[in-house]
């Protein structure tokens, strides 16, 4: 786990632009919280939903709680079947690393240091998870695939954010 820590701050300061270096590094110290409530996860999977139904996407949508159990989940109509391990691997990455799954996009699409995640196993370094944060913990993740990577990431941060308004 100290190994994995130590990764994920080597991530977090090869990642790209200084604002995401600053949500990398002031997230990888924030502690879990409790397990996202059904309700929590309702109104973050309702935030998410009507974001993908407004862009008319289909996708899957994955929330897990802080330890990684899964709480929700939802696949539209005619989404691809690979949406579906897709958006828990980016739930569960985002969650693992404490940050933007999409920190660990950028930290390989980088170079140098960054490559070395290439060598962990079960992680999905592709934009489109989030974690969520509630009362400065991390109280679960969400992951959404199907559409542009760009897309699955608004959609998530959508839902993540439903919890903070």
């Amino acid at each position: 786990m100290l190994r994995m820590l130590a990764l994920a701050c080597a991530v977090a300061l090869s990642a790209g632009s200084a604002s995401a270096q600053q949500l990398a590094v002031s997230s990888a110290t924030m502690p879990y919280g409790p397990p996202i409530s059904l309700d929590q996860a309702k109104r973050a999977m309702a935030a998410a939903e009507l974001e993908a139904a407004k862009n008319s996407l289909q996708v899957a949508i994955t929330i897990l709680d802080s330890g990684g159990n899964w709480v929700m989940f939802h696949r539209f109509d005619n989404a691809q079947l690979s949406a579906t391990t897709v958006s828990e691997g980016k739930a569960r990455t985002s969650l693992e690393f404490k940050r933007p799954s999409k920190a660990l996009d950028d930290a390989i699409a980088a170079g140098g240091a960054g490559v070395r995640l290439l060598a962990l196993k079960n992680i999905t370094p592709i934009e489109g998870g989030q974690p969520i944060i509630v009362d400065g913990k991390i109280i679960g993740a969400i992951g959404v695939s199907g559409a542009l990577s760009s897309q699955d990431a608004q959609i998530a941060k959508t839902g993540a954010d439903a919890l903070t308004r």
